[in-house]
């Protein structure tokens, strides 16, 4: 990819802000116009060197008609990467890049620590992304984001880093996501949270319960010992009773606090977050105002136009949480390399 263009430095959008504030009279200088707020076209097109990025090396992923997430072009030949629990349970994946659309995209991996899917669409000649060469950015440094789309054309969220790259572990621990009664031929399942990894997995009421990870289980405490050595996002084995039939069901933990979230009033005035937003090895965390759910999976831009990046949660009405680049670049590798096997 060619060079970026310089014109913008991380002062212009800032230097902007100001000049139109200092126009004003002071009684207007509290309410600007809709041109010249975070998400107005004033603001917007002093980004219009990241925004080209977006449209050429990120993806929009769709279910049907319906954005579902974004993404992020690796490689020329349409591997892409997206936040993987957005696209789980689709029947069919559509995927648009640049203004070019692509039916029935597949899903070669997904990596539950990370909640990162690999799909892949039928394509060549893309726009691979530009990974930046660490995602150490002070914080009050500007990124962009992918915003609202049209049909065809991209539009950017801008933003700043908003605080220090960090562990965010999961909320309340890990969890099977299911209600147990001990029984004396084992531990009964008396009720299957709704999108939980119990449910997923097929686990129903009346199951017994036997084994979990290989280690027999007769206690409740003692299978909430075992999980609560594991991590969210984990598969685990869980051997059960089914009609007098013995069956073995691989389950993906969830964490305690994304399935049985009690709504604080925060959360209440937060609209649109994401259904995952905790339980990441590290992050980096941005302020972007007018995220949301849908909005994640696309890469987080620095004004050189590479990637710091990926979106991967939106915590709540100010907070966005992005795997930084170092984990991001390493995981794509990865995966990529044992898609190949």
């Amino acid at each position: 990819m060619a060079k970026m263009n310089r014109s913008i430095s991380s002062s212009a959008p800032v230097r902007l802000a100001v000049a139109v504030a200092l126009a004003l009279p002071a009684s207007a200088q509290q309410s600007l116009e809709t041109n010249y707020r975070t998400t107005g076209a004033a603001v917007t097109a002093a980004f219009e060197p990241q925004r080209a990025v977006i449209q050429l090396s990120s993806a929009v992923i769709y279910d049907g008609r319906k954005e579902i997430a974004y993404g992020i072009v690796i490689t020329a030949d349409g591997h892409i990467l997206t936040k993987a629990s957005e696209v789980e349970g689709v029947g069919q994946i559509d995927v648009r890049v640049d203004k070019e659309s692509f039916k029935d995209a597949k899903v070669v991996m997904t990596d539950p620590r990370w909640d990162v899917a690999l799909l892949k669409i039928d394509a060549t000649d893309l726009t691979p992304i530009v990974w930046a060469p660490d995602s150490k950015l002070p914080r009050g440094t500007w990124v962009v984001a992918n915003g609202v789309t049209s049909r065809t054309n991209r539009r950017v969220l801008v933003g700043i880093i908003s605080a220090d790259a960090r562990e965010i572990p999961p909320e309340g621990g890990a969890v099977l996501g299911v209600t147990l009664k001990e029984s004396k031929k084992g531990l009964s399942v008396e009720e299957v949270s709704k999108d939980s990894g119990a449910e997923k997995a097929g686990m129903k009421k009346g199951d017994i319960l036997t084994a979990i990870a290989g280690k027999p289980v007769k206690e409740i405490a003692a299978l909430g010992k075992i999980v609560g050595e594991m991590k969210a996002g984990t598969d685990v084995k869980v051997t059960l009773l089914r009609d007098g039939k013995k069956m073995e069901l691989d389950v993906k933990l969830s964490a305690r606090g994304d399935l049985f979230r009690e709504t604080s009033r925060n959360d209440q005035m937060s609209g649109d977050f994401s259904n995952r937003r905790s339980g990441f090895p590290r992050v980096i965390q941005h302020d972007i105002f007018g995220a949301g759910s849908r909005t994640m999976g696309g890469p987080v831009l620095e004004l050189e136009g590479r990637a710091v990046g990926m979106n991967i949660a939106r915590a709540n009405r100010a907070e966005t949480f992005a795997i930084p680049v170092e984990e991001l670049r390493e995981l794509a590798e990865g995966m990529i390399k044992q898609a190949g096997k």
